[in-house]
């Protein structure tokens, strides 16, 4: 599956126009540990390995996800294997048995609002980083990406963003001088 995510930098009215916008789905606190590969450094491939650990509602829920290489020069779009997990713990043991190391763990508050069918928007407030909003899709067809690329930008555009990143909030934190 393809992961198609266009992501901007966000502030209170942006926030707030989402929020009067689109049906409110729930709100999430997340807990995403990064890992790096023994034999293949992730910063140079482009890829992502973590376990995302997502409270919301009284609920639990942990993944293990990774995502490959961006597929264009504008977006966030990426193919994603996502499988849930039920002991994050063991699963990051056999991680670090296996020579992965952890790199960080980035903690966020994210807000989910549904837009149509098949897109969604959140809100992130992330430690360390602040406010972002997020769209995304998802497609099995690669040539249905640079028409979802400009759909979803079209709707952030609206929204009143007018800064994009690329850059994962990992690299970010990264380059800020986190560890």
């Amino acid at each position: 599956m393809i992961e198609v995510e266009v992501k901007g930098y966000a502030d209170d009215e942006v926030f707030e126009r989402v929020r009067e916008r689109y049906r409110f789905v729930r709100r999430e606190y997340h807990e995403d540990t990064y890992y790096q590969h023994p034999c293949r450094d992730f910063s140079k491939t482009d890829e992502a390995l973590r376990i995302r650990i997502r409270r919301f509602n009284g609920h639990f829920e942990a993944f293990l996800t990774y995502k490959g290489p961006k597929m264009d020069s504008v977006s966030k779009t990426r193919e994603e294997i996502e499988v849930p997990i039920e002991d994050p713990d063991k699963h990051a043991m056999i991680l670090e048995a296996l020579g992965f190391r952890e790199v960080m763990t980035v903690e966020k508050v994210r807000e989910k609002f549904y837009v149509e069918k098949g897109i969604t928007i959140t809100l992130d407030d992330v430690e360390g980083l602040g406010k972002f909003i997020e769209i995304e899709a998802m497609t099995e067809s690669r040539e249905k990406v640079p028409e979802l690329v400009e759909k979803l930008r079209k709707i952030l555009i609206e929204l009143g963003v007018s800064k994009f990143e690329r850059k994962s909030y990992l690299e970010l934190l990264l380059e800020k001088g986190g560890s």
